[in-house]
């Protein structure tokens, strides 16, 4: 019998109630979200539930949203992969605007640079992680450059004005 998106969702909501949500499919892969102080124990749970059997961390990456409440400032997407049936899924948990949820990373291995890649980027802490450190960019660097309050471009480039691209400024 294949594994059923209804079934994966019943199974989940028997262990975690409300704490998981918005179930839904989502470009052709079934996606939920989950509520981030339990998101570890969601993770550990879609890997050893035998009827599950999501062994495989496909990927792990932060998102930005800062035009969000506060609450959903942060977000990180977890996306696992059951070979045996060949199902995906796509685990959502959201967080407040000083970014904080529990390390997978002696979960998935893989997961250890990708939260590495995360924290980098976007400054998300991952508790427990065995070593959060900067990964691509410089050890200096104080800021996150992936967090939208930065500005893309310095306004004060004279290089990048409209008038040397062919372009003339609109009124």
């Amino acid at each position: 019998m294949a594994l059923e998106t209804a079934y994966i969702q019943e199974k989940l909501t028997q262990k975690f109630g409300n704490n998981v949500l918005n179930f839904e499919m989502s470009k052709d892969i079934f996606s939920f979200e989950a509520a981030p102080n339990l998101i570890r124990e969601v993770i550990r749970f879609l890997k050893e539930e035998e009827s599950l059997n999501f062994h495989f961390l496909t990927d792990l990456a932060g998102i930005h949203f800062p035009d969000n409440d506060e609450n959903h400032q942060f977000s990180v997407v977890y996306q696992l992969h059951n070979w045996v049936e060949n199902v995906r899924i796509r685990v959502k948990t959201f967080l407040t605007e000083n970014p904080e949820t529990d390390t997978i990373s002696d979960l998935f291995l893989c997961a250890n640079w990708m939260e590495r890649e995360a924290w980098d980027f976007y400054g998300i802490n991952f508790k427990g992680h065995p070593q959060l450190k900067r990964i691509l960019n410089m050890i200096e660097m104080v800021s996150h450059p992936m967090r939208k309050e930065f500005p893309m471009e310095d306004g004060g480039r004279t290089d990048k004005d409209d008038r040397f691209f062919g372009r003339t400024a609109q009124n």
